[in-house]
């Protein structure tokens, strides 16, 4: 059962631009740009990019600056955004900047939205954005989408968006559920450890749904870490770098770049990190390929998901790339 509602689901990547430890923050976007090429070949629906700004783990500040490379170095496959975040810029300028994305590679642009401001006060201040901006989320949609429609109320025409079809989804947190369905737009939601409250949003949203332009039909995606290896341990071992960076990050309050699996775990770690690490490290889609198989299909007949949105970091690149082989075998095993 789980392989057939596997195959007729969509499959994809999204890739925040971790540094490594060791290597310079330019080799994380080149390395982006690499898995892109990679997810391709595989047969991967869909390859996006993030926005985080003044984080020091992460070297990916302009998503669709990034998208552009990505689409420049491939042929077929979508690219976008996980996300844009509205809140931090001007409708406007979105609109043209997808606008250009979609002039330069038609069909294959994607326009992830996301409603986070800056993750501290003084990003926030340098963006000139406050946390309540936010709060306007739902606005800005309607005035991002209003510029490619031609129904700006200024009088002025975002070129060379107007009048492109450039297909938008909202990354949904919280009230994100409910400003997707409102809109009528696909939506993105994660992560897969939280279930529960993954499903509690999937179930508003398609309540909520009201078609519009841009979607007749709730399209549900949903996001998270799946890893694959040829043993349980070895898939969760591609899982240490990313849970011992969210683990310090959360007792020190800074994000650190990328470290391999085994100095994290010959190192020393606190009562209060291994607590965190732990926590990082449990939940995840991650084992073998039947193992992976068998709780993605759990997953997917749960949600009634029409695409999967893998997340997956890692500091072993060659780990972390036959992980997305080893997926891409069961989602398309003739390719």
């Amino acid at each position: 059962m789980s392989s057939t509602v596997i195959a007729r689901t969509r499959f994809s990547v999204l890739d925040r631009s971790r540094t490594r430890a060791g290597h310079p923050p330019a080799e994380a976007l080149r390395d982006t740009v690499a898995l892109a090429r990679e997810a391709e070949a595989l047969g991967y629906h869909r390859f996006w990019v993030s926005e985080h700004h003044g984080v020091p783990g992460v070297a990916g500040s302009a998503p669709t600056v990034l998208a552009a490379a990505v689409a420049s170095a491939t042929r077929t496959i979508r690219v976008g955004t996980g996300g844009v975040m509205l809140p931090n810029h001007q409708p406007l300028v979105v609109a043209e900047q997808f606008g250009v994305l979609e002039s330069l590679f038609p069909g294959r642009i994607d326009m992830g939205l996301g409603r986070s401001v800056g993750f501290t006060d003084g990003v926030r201040k340098a963006l000139g954005r406050d946390k309540e901006v936010a709060g306007d989320f739902a606005a800005q949609l309607g005035e991002l989408l209003g510029w490619f429609e031609g129904s700006s109320p200024a009088g002025v025409r975002a070129r060379p968006a107007e009048g492109l079809r450039v297909p938008p989804f909202v990354l949904a947190m919280g009230e994100g559920a409910r400003i997707a369905a409102r809109a009528g737009l696909p939506m993105v939601i994660g992560d897969l450890r939280g279930r529960e409250k993954m499903l509690r949003g999937i179930d508003q949203y398609r309540s909520l749904f009201r078609p519009s332009p841009w979607a007749s039909d709730p399209y549900v995606v949903i996001s998270g870490t799946v890893a694959v290896a040829g043993t349980e341990a070895e898939a969760r071992r591609l899982l240490v770098p990313e849970a011992w960076s969210m683990a310090y990050a959360r007792t020190h309050g800074t994000f650190p770049p990328l470290a391999p699996a085994e100095e994290i775990e010959a190192g020393p770690m606190t009562t209060k990190e291994r607590g965190f690490y732990d926590a990082g490290l449990a939940g995840h889609i991650a084992g073998t390929r039947d193992q992976v198989a068998h709780e993605l299909g759990t997953v997917l007949e749960e949600t009634g998901a029409d695409e999967v949105l893998v997340t997956t970091s890692g500091y072993d690149r060659t780990a972390l790339v036959d992980s997305y082989r080893g997926l891409a075998a069961l989602f398309a095993p003739g390719g």
